[in-house]
């Protein structure tokens, strides 16, 4: 569904991570005018936080190329979520393809991004393409609002298991691999109330230009997405219902986008048929916002 200007009902959920299937509209995941071309065939993928939103559309994108799709969600919060995306995984998978597993993990922390790596690797062999999309965010008035403990939680979700996924899946990662990176507009544009997660997304373009130099001659290139305002299990959990009705209502195109129009994106950053000579950069799928990239 495309809101088209028009408000999304009030809607609120309090606990991170988000629900998509309790969501009003429920977000777009898959979209009939999508047509793959087994762009990944063969591929191994591996999607953090891809149980809902941006990360799920970008699993059924995956599959639908013909890549074999492992991704991690949240246990007791996502499991749902994480077995709808199971499922649809399956529905358009090729006949080349593995079977998908969801892996339940908290990427804050290194021990449990090895775990995640080492099972994919164990079940699959290899990773060719790596997606580090997991997030976290939390409205904060005022930097006051911000304690040790608030901010080192964003920043292990946000930017430390960036870190650490990708440390870990290089050991099983070759020339022609590719590291793809989810930003923020706001890493671009500031947002006056998400102060820790913008900083977080403003770590992950120099994260991932630092690390594009790093592996270029590796052979593997390094990329980000910087989306605008998605209609995700994000907004309900993190704003307040009247923000939520009117979300993705100020930029040019005057209404939010689906996780179905970011998820190609990706795609074509994991194509080497694609993007093979494109490293270090960040696509904006914003809704028409300008920005300095």
């Amino acid at each position: 569904m495309e809101t088209n200007g028009r408000q999304f009902p009030a809607q609120r959920q309090e606990t991170q991570p988000g629900q998509q299937h309790v969501m009003d509209p429920v977000p777009q995941t898959a979209r009939s005018q999508y047509k793959p071309a087994n762009k990944l065939q063969g591929k191994v993928a591996l999607v953090t936080g891809g149980d809902s939103g941006i990360g799920k559309a970008v699993c059924h994108c995956f599959a639908q190329e013909g890549a074999t799709v492992a991704f991690t969600y949240v246990k007791g919060r996502e499991d749902k979520d994480a077995r709808d995306t199971i499922q649809l995984i399956k529905s358009v998978k090729g006949s080349g393809a593995k079977e998908p597993i969801a892996i339940a993990a908290d990427l804050g922390y290194d021990e449990n991004c090895k775990g995640v790596v080492d099972e994919v690797v164990n079940a699959f062999g290899r990773i060719d393409i790596l997606v580090n999309n997991c997030a976290e965010q939390y409205e904060r008035t005022t930097i006051e609002e911000i304690d040790e403990k608030k901010l080192e939680r964003v920043f292990r979700t946000n930017i430390y298991s960036y870190f650490f996924v990708t440390r870990h899946a290089l050991k099983h990662m070759g020339e022609g691999a590719s590291i793809i990176n989810t930003t923020s507009v706001v890493a671009y544009k500031g947002h006056p109330s998400l102060l820790d997660y913008t900083s977080t997304k403003g770590a992950i373009v120099a994260f991932t230009r630092g690390l594009a130099l790093q592996l270029v001659e590796k052979g593997i290139r390094v990329n980000g997405i910087a989306p605008g305002p998605i209609w995700t299990p994000l907004v309900p959990a993190s704003f307040k219902e009247d923000e939520v009705k009117s979300f993705g209502s100020d930029v040019p195109m005057k209404r939010a986008g689906q996780p179905s129009e970011v998820a190609p994106s990706y795609v074509f950053l994991a194509s080497n048929a694609d993007s093979s000579y494109i490293t270090g950069q960040t696509i904006h799928p914003n809704g028409g916002a300008i920005v300095n990239g």
